[in-house]
């Protein structure tokens, strides 16, 4: 797999808010949560996430979305509902906004990111420990935006995923180095990164 991903050039159809969701419980016990089979059904927003949903929901400064689609995850649903119900909105769990699988890392400690980050630097194709590689988040994520693209036009959607997936997104549409994506400044629980 290549290092690098296509830019996306030109003019988009649609208007794109990229949100990782509020601080989590795996947040707060400096856990790595990233299968299906932990992160579905539990590990949700902290009490301080769901602080920072309601301080974000009464500063709102962005475009006011039409649709949302947001990961499947727990911490990422609670999040899109906490919006939805605010803009009266109807949800879409996308599985291709889920969170980076972290293979042998999972349930242990978040130290275990740096190990992966420090691998992705050198090789954004591995899959060391069972690790999903960089290169097959960008195709995911990506995908999907050029999904939206074909099948929709002048919708502001809100994507809600987690930290690892929208930092490859965004450095995959600007045609950066996938190797490079924990060059970007991190994005902070609850923060919007409009496209």
């Amino acid at each position: 797999m290549s290092n690098t991903f296509p830019a996306v050039s030109g003019h988009r159809r649609n208007r794109y808010l990229l949100m990782r969701h509020g601080h989590s419980q795996a947040n707060q016990q400096g856990l790595i949560i990233s299968s299906p089979e932990y992160g579905l059904s539990g590990f949700g927003l902290s009490a301080a996430g769901r602080e920072q949903l309601d301080g974000l929901l009464a500063d709102w400064r962005w475009a006011i979305p039409t649709r949302i689609l947001h990961s499947d995850f727990r911490r990422t649903t609670e999040t899109a509902e906490r919006i939805a119900q605010h803009f009266d909105l109807l949800l879409d769990a996308e599985p291709r906004l889920r969170e980076r699988h972290f293979g042998a890392f999972e349930g242990k400690g978040d130290d275990g990111y740096l190990e992966v980050w420090a691998r992705d630097a050198q090789d954004p194709s591995h899959r060391h420990a069972g690790v999903e590689a960089v290169a097959e988040v960008a195709t995911r994520t990506a995908g999907l935006i050029a999904d939206l693209e074909q099948r929709h036009a002048g919708e502001t959607f809100l994507l809600v995923s987690h930290g690892d997936p929208l930092q490859i997104l965004l450095t995959a549409l600007e045609g950066g180095p996938l190797s490079r994506h924990r060059d970007r400044e991190p994005l902070a629980p609850a923060s919007i990164t409009p496209l």
